[in-house]
Formats: structure tokens, C-alpha cells, sequence
């Protein structure tokens, strides 16, 4: 239970950070926010494994926070240029 909050949370702020940093305005929530920065992870998680791969036995990838921004970004692109409104 404490892992889906912490999980959660961190999405939330990786949200804010990438809201913060893309031009425009997206009249998000808290949720949203919060599941454009858990997207973003995985999209980051993604990109991070086609540059290098983690050291075996790693539990993340080491540049995993600005990682996840990155794919925050992208994913907020993608949200602007598809038209989706929320």
C-alpha cells in the first residue's frame, strides 16, 4: 500500500515538473498530473533501456528522476499534439 502511494506521489511531482516546463496551459488535476508523471516514468524507464542498460541487479536505472521528466515531456506532446483535452 505504501509503495502505490509513494508511487503515486513521486508521479505527481515528476507531473508538476514537466507541466512546469512544457509550454502551454493544460488545465490539469491532481490525478491527471499524477498519471502523466507515472506515463512518464515508464516512457523515461523505456528511453533509459534503449540508451544503456541498467548494472545487473539494479533495482532503476541511475538517471531514473530526469529520466521520467523526459518521458513526461513526451507524453504531454503527444497529449497536445493528439488534441486531448481533460
Amino acid at each position: 500500500m505504501l509503495h502505490l502511494i509513494w508511487m503515486i506521489l513521486v508521479g505527481f511531482i515528476v507531473g508538476l515538473i514537466a507541466r512546469a516546463i512544457m509550454p502551454g496551459v493544460e488545465h490539469m488535476g491532481f490525478w491527471m498530473t499524477s498519471i502523466v508523471g507515472i506515463g512518464g516514468s515508464l516512457v523515461g524507464g523505456l528511453i533509459g533501456m534503449v540508451i544503456k542498460r541498467p548494472a545487473p541487479g539494479a533495482m532503476f536505472h541511475p538517471a531514473g528522476f530526469l529520466l521520467s521528466i523526459v518521458g513526461a515531456l513526451v507524453l504531454l506532446w503527444v497529449i497536445q499534439r493528439a488534441g486531448i483535452h481533460f
